[in-house]
């Protein structure tokens, strides 16, 4: 059985029912509850702050993966690791001073990422990758769910493979959008190794079967 990790998205459940969502991913084989945090600046959406992430926090029995889609998201970060942050994702587009960020990250004890917008290069993270703990690559633009994979996706995979293999790093590589049954087993063999997935489990019949059936697949 394969060694990746399926993180769902929460973006696609149901809010009104929020606590029997986590609860449900909490039964489920999934690894980590993957939290988009969107400020309507970054990106053309809002979702929601720190009161729901605490909220999420105080039920969830797994890591929480909280990915910003921030501006400014420097000065915030002692307040994401105590509404909950487990693994904090920034995004190079939006941040300035990225080697500091990454480091302050780590010194407040959470696990650091980088995300990377569809059109940006992965060889812009050749001097910070044996300091991350992951890289996210968006393999929609960012901003709203329920999007098709963007094909172009896997030369991006395989060029982030190659560098963090050079660099002897143990980085690893995470896809956000349009991830299904369908395409996450080459997405495997890419080299992908943490999934985050929404609408393909929130809006199946059975989500912890589904779920079962993602970690399954290799």
């Amino acid at each position: 059985m394969s060694k990746h990790l399926i993180a769902p998205s929460i973006l696609t459940a149901d809010f009104l029912h929020l606590e029997s969502e986590i609860a449900m991913v909490n039964s489920s084989e999934a690894d980590l509850i993957h939290l988009d945090i969107m400020d309507g600046v970054f990106v053309p959406n809002l979702t929601f702050g720190f009161p729901v992430i605490r909220q999420i926090k105080s039920v969830a029995r797994k890591p929480l993966d909280v990915h910003l889609m921030v501006v400014n998201a420097e000065s915030y970060l002692e307040e994401y690791r105590d509404a909950g942050a487990d693994w904090l994702t920034v995004h190079y587009e939006a941040c300035t001073h990225l080697h500091r960020t990454i480091h302050r990250i780590k010194e407040l004890g959470m696990k650091p990422a980088v995300s990377l917008n569809p059109h940006t290069d992965v060889a812009l993270l050749e001097n910070v990758l044996p300091d991350l703990n992951m890289v996210l690559i968006m393999t929609v633009n960012p901003g709203f769910g329920g999007q098709k994979f963007i094909e172009n996706s896997y030369t991006k995979i395989r060029k982030l493979k190659k560098m963090i293999k050079n660099a002897g790093a143990e980085t690893l590589i995470q896809v956000d959008g349009g991830v299904n049954e369908e395409n996450i087993g080459t997405l495997i063999d890419t080299g992908v190794d943490v999934f985050v997935v929404g609408n393909t489990i929130f809006s199946a019949s059975d989500p912890i079967k589904m779920i079962s059936n993602l970690k399954k697949l290799s």
